[in-house]
């Protein structure tokens, strides 16, 4: 079985979440340094990888490779940012572990219909070292991981906010309308002077009168934009309405696929925004399932085989007619459920995981579950009932809580990585040539 290059880079952007990242090349010559950042250095053959790479990348896409020195500014500063980020994850002691890590690289493999290990034989077939890819997702993951931990703490929701959001007509339902966007963004700095305001809002209309002019906007974006997407034509993904900075959302009104903004001035500069396709916006009614669960994990003195056996005794003492609940409170590893017999309340798609979820929505009502096992340990579900109903009060505020924190960290992040910049050392050489 083989996969294209075009499949491949496709399937594993699926799950990065700022593009790909640096790996060591192995050189076989003195490598150049072009950059030192802080306590790192950037070799001239990781640009000159990464350089290929996102070529490849962009030609995959159908965009038009810009020139060359365009290219090698943009993948240098986001050489620069990946160290910074890879460097801060050191300092707060940040790690991807194995089993994330697997997870990530199964979900690829699925996403062609293949097994690891195909995925692996079809990387190396592609001329691919799929230790080399191994490690290039392990430090997006890591680099996710250090952003949301980094920019979540400066995020704060208040109860007014939650309280506005309901309110407002934004809240009217649980399905919003999504946008699958791409963005074009001409910086400011934190301190920009009204000349930089002058400058940046004209380098953003000419691009606006670009596209007007029928320019394609994924090469505009590898050209001109500053954001940290720009290398992958400006793909934002799908966004909620709602989740998106109130400026960029109120832009969104009637704009239709295929169409874009006008540049809109925010904190960070200057946005245009793509639509590229439309979803969603009606209300939708909800499957809950009222359910219970015994979990039974491998500890320093249970072994895994303990726990299997010790999870199908209490199913037998289950069909024995030993109440659920006074079993769940005596050997459940779960503390929250397990001191309120198990009950987990109403959980609906996308709260457990997928092996929870299938034994939940399979087993009847007033049934309880065979044991299966989970990478939380071994579980047994009783399922108590099943409703559909539309978004309750406490489901809304969490969704108004979600959503608002969302819409946080979309603008936050980028203030962040711009302090992130300006507060580190950076001393760029001049590489070579060819």
């Amino acid at each position: 079985m083989i996969i294209s290059k075009k499949t491949l880079y496709k399937a594993v952007s699926t799950v990065l979440l700022a593009g790909t990242v640096s790996f060591q090349a192995q050189a076989q010559h003195l490598d150049r340094i072009i950059a030192i950042v802080n306590e790192d250095i950037i070799l001239e053959s990781e640009l000159n990888q990464r350089e290929r790479l996102f070529t490849e990348q962009i030609q995959s896409r159908g965009v038009q490779v810009p020139d060359q020195s365009v290219l090698r500014q943009q993948v240098t500063e986001r050489l620069i940012l990946d160290s910074i980020q890879l460097q801060l994850a050191e300092i707060q002691g940040i790690r991807v572990s194995d089993r994330q890590l697997n997870e990530a690289l199964e979900n690829i493999a699925a996403q062609n219909n293949m097994s690891l290990t195909e995925f692996s034989a079809a990387l190396e077939a592609e001329g691919e070292n799929f230790a080399n890819v191994r490690e290039q997702i392990r430090r997006e993951i890591l680099i996710s991981q250090v952003q949301q931990t980094n920019v979540n703490r400066r995020i704060q929701v208040s109860e007014q906010e939650v309280r506005n959001f309901i309110n407002s007509e934004m809240a009217d339902g649980h399905d919003q309308a999504e946008f699958m966007l791409s963005n074009i963004l001409i910086a400011l700095p934190s301190q920009a002077t009204p000349d930089m305001i002058q400058a940046a809002e004209a380098k953003a209309e000419s691009v606006y009168n670009q596209l007007l002019a029928g320019a394609e906007f994924a090469d505009l974006a590898v050209s001109v934009s500053n954001a940290p997407n720009a290398l992958s034509g400006g793909e934002l993904g799908w966004r909620k309405q709602s989740e998106l900075p109130e400026s960029l959302a109120a832009s969104l009104a009637g704009i239709s696929p295929g169409q874009f903004t006008r540049p809109i001035r925010t904190s960070g500069g200057f946005h245009i925004l793509r639509v590229n396709d439309q979803r969603g916006g009606e209300v939708t009614l909800v499957e809950q399932t009222q359910v219970s669960h015994i979990l039974i994990a491998p500890n320093e003195i249970r072994t895994p085989e303990q726990a299997r056996i010790l999870v199908h005794d209490l199913r037998h003492r289950i069909r024995e007619g030993q109440p659920f609940g006074d079993l769940a409170r005596r050997y459940s590893d779960d503390p929250g459920s397990g001191s309120q017999g198990g009950d987990l309340g109403w959980a609906q798609d996308g709260q457990m995981v997928p092996e929870f979820e299938h034994v939940m929505k399979t087993t009847p009502v007033g049934q309880t579950s065979d044991p299966f096992e989970s990478r939380f340990g071994w579980h047994i579900l009783h399922v108590k009932d099943r409703r559909t109903q539309d978004m309750s009060a406490e489901m809304m505020e969490n969704f108004a809580r979600i959503t608002i924190r969302q819409r946080k960290f979309n603008e936050e992040l980028d203030n962040w990585l711009r302090e992130l910049r300006s507060e580190a050392y950076v001393e760029l050489k001049q590489p070579s040539r060819g």
